[in-house]
């Protein structure tokens, strides 16, 4: 059990902006609901049809949104990152979860009751603004992404993909590998290809110099003839 004045710390430095815009009763009820939660690898947050009653914020880690394709391929939708917020817009909407949240790797997330956060935007228009932004901002990245992946070529789409990867998770100290490890079969699910089309193009990468690719350890050589493929798909 996490005391009531470590978790009210937790809070306010790692989701300050939220935590700005509220008044001293509304901090007051936000620490008496939130709920740390810890995740295995793999281990499924939320499921795709379930009906939404948590606001989700991942402090440490990763998790992946995805739904699952035809012949139970994964299409990985959005990788979120620390500190963002996720798992609101099927209840503001008032309809059940339309992808599978899951953590990507050993990740720590805490949640709040969808019924308080409704009742406090009610009553506070700045935290209002604050989803409507944060809805508007993921649905302009969601637009972004459909347009790309149906109209450029494999090497654009995870030539996207890995650039996506570092402005999220960032480099390493060597200022070069990706401060993320995927498995090919991810790669693919994000840039919407097949796993063998993941494996060919990295290939492809590593023999142009523009990566080099140790397991899933994947370092950025080239970043400018990486963000060309990206551009011109």
């Amino acid at each position: 059990m996490i005391k009531k004045s470590t978790l009210e710390k937790v809070i306010r430095d790692d989701l300050a902006e939220l935590w700005s815009i509220l008044n001293g009763d509304e901090k007051r009820r936000i620490v008496e609901s939130f709920t740390t939660h810890t995740f295995k690898k793999n281990q499924i947050i939320y499921a795709e049809k379930e009906e939404p009653e948590y606001l989700w914020c991942l402090l440490k880690g990763k998790v992946k949104l995805y739904k699952d394709g035809i012949g139970g391929r994964q299409q990985i939708l959005r990788l979120i990152r620390p500190v963002q917020y996720f798992g609101y817009r099927a209840y503001f909407a008032d309809e059940p979860y339309v992808s599978t949240a899951a953590a990507f790797e050993p990740s720590v997330l805490g949640s709040v009751p969808m019924e308080l956060v409704k009742d406090l935007i009610q009553h506070n228009i700045k935290l209002a603004w604050f989803f409507i932004h944060e809805l508007s901002r993921n649905l302009g990245g969601s637009d972004t992404k459909i347009v790309n992946l149906t109209q450029k070529h494999i090497r654009g789409r995870l030539a996207e993909a890995l650039i996506a990867l570092q402005e999220s998770y960032g480099y390493e100290d060597d200022g070069a590998t990706l401060r993320i490890y995927m498995a090919r079969e991810d790669l693919a699910n994000l840039s919407n290809m097949t796993t063998s089309n993941a494996i060919r193009t990295l290939s492809g990468f590593v023999n142009e110099k523009i990566l080099i690719v140790d397991g899933r350890r994947i370092k950025i050589m080239n970043e400018a003839a990486l963000r060309k493929i990206s551009k011109f798909g």
